[in-house]
């Protein structure tokens, strides 16, 4: 088993790398933000039962320098100033059992003392300022995280009661989450909605395109499937198309992706549906070079489930480039418990909203996004119960922010 570090400006280059250096059929054992990027740990010829048997004695992710055998093993880790996974240093895996043990007990001390400290921001706040405490509540109640919270709360000065300052809250919510507008659709060119599987892709594409077949035809709107992984993806898409009656099209590598975008160049619209990926998939960074090596621009719109967890938002933000992303599509709303972490997510990451959807009919069940809509929507989630949270979680959430909720 050979095992490899890498480091890398964002999870798209440190994927590309892993598959240039260690293959298609690498596996990645850990992944992290540091300093300047991302690292992850990935592993060729993946022994599972031998990594599982040491894993119970030193977790990768969990010290300094990963264990995996009880002796030191020579392992090979890309340097970060390079881009390139060629250049390597040598490094050395200690499991010395006493500095082990030592990390460990660190790592316990500073769990609890930072319990401890949040406990007692969360009590301090609730005795100086009982009205900035609740108020806070009610936002983590939303499932808002709570640093976006705190600096809610931080932001609002003399208010007379907590209603007063919840609509206010509220207001500086909406006006912080980005919103793409309504222009996606009629701007025309070529767009291609990427995210993880499941989440609605190709329905998507669907109410996508009969909303633009309502307002401007079928004849300058034409589909296209790269989706050669899933069985039957191309065919639902070719239903679709023939309900609408638009041109249709597959293209399943970069060249035949090329060829067809520039055979579809007359048309006003091209919507593609991509392959559905795991953001630790190493075929991701394939699938988003694809979209991106033909000769025609392509606008990325990234779509996720808002039944998904605000980690694996965050992390899908990152796996599919932020920074490069036009604009999201929240899909599920109408399954979703609540709605705070996908908000969380879209500030985070300033991905501005395009449309969100709440139901399977096309195209009825897709909308425009707007920010008071969607905050209104996760205000009565919250009121339902989904975020009711007991005193000791919501200490402990507030952990490090605490102090800045203090206003």
């Amino acid at each position: 088993m050979k095992i490899k570090r890498f480091f890398a400006n964002d999870m798209r280059q440190a994927l590309r790398q892993v598959r240039e250096s260690l293959g298609p059929d690498a596996v990645i054992l850990s992944n992290k933000p540091v300093d300047g990027g991302v690292e992850l740990v990935a592993a060729k010829d993946y022994d599972e039962s031998a990594f599982a048997s040491q894993q119970s004695k030193q977790p990768v992710d969990t010290a300094p320098l990963p264990q995996i055998e009880n002796r030191k093993r020579p392992v090979e880790v890309a340097d970060r100033r390079s881009a390139s996974p060629v250049a390597h240093t040598q490094v050395e895996w200690s499991q010395d059992p006493t500095l082990v043990e030592m990390r460990r007990e660190m790592k316990a001390m500073r769990r609890m003392m930072e319990n401890q400290l949040s406990e007692l921001t969360w009590n301090e706040m609730g005795s100086r300022q009982p009205l900035r405490r609740e108020l806070l509540r009610r936002l983590m109640a939303l499932d808002i995280s709570p640093d976006i919270g705190a600096q809610l709360v931080a932001r609002i000065q003399d208010f007379d009661n907590l209603d007063q300052a919840w609509r206010r809250a509220l207001n500086l919510l909406a006006g912080e989450l980005p919103i793409a507008g309504d222009s996606m659709i009629d701007e025309g060119g070529v767009i291609a909605l990427v995210g993880p599987t499941g989440v609605g892709k190709t329905t998507t594409i669907a109410k996508l395109a009969a909303r633009y077949v309502l307002r401007h035809g079928h004849r300058s709107l034409a589909l296209v499937s790269t989706d050669s992984y899933r069985i039957g993806a191309q065919e639902q898409l070719n239903t679709y198309a023939r309900i609408l009656d638009v041109t249709v099209r597959s293209a399943t590598t970069p060249e035949e992706l090329n060829v067809t975008l520039n055979a579809l160049s007359d048309k006003r619209l091209v919507l593609v549906d991509t392959a559905g990926m795991s953001q630790r998939d190493v075929r991701l960074s394939d699938q988003l070079s694809m979209i991106d090596s033909g000769n025609r621009m392509v606008k990325r719109f990234l779509t996720l489930a808002a039944t998904t967890q605000q980690s694996a938002l965050e992390q899908a933000a990152t796996a599919f480039g932020a920074t490069e992303i036009c604009g999201c599509i929240l899909t599920k709303v109408d399954e979703a418990a609540s709605l705070g972490g996908a908000v969380s997510a879209a500030v985070h990451n300033r991905i501005p909203l395009a449309f969100f959807t709440d139901g399977q009919r096309v195209p009825e069940d897709i909308h425009l996004a707007r920010s008071n809509t969607l905050i209104s929507r996760a205000v009565a989630l919250g009121q339902e119960g989904a975020g009711d949270y007991n005193e000791a979680y919501l200490s402990l959430a507030l952990g490090g922010v605490g102090t800045d909720a203090h206003g």
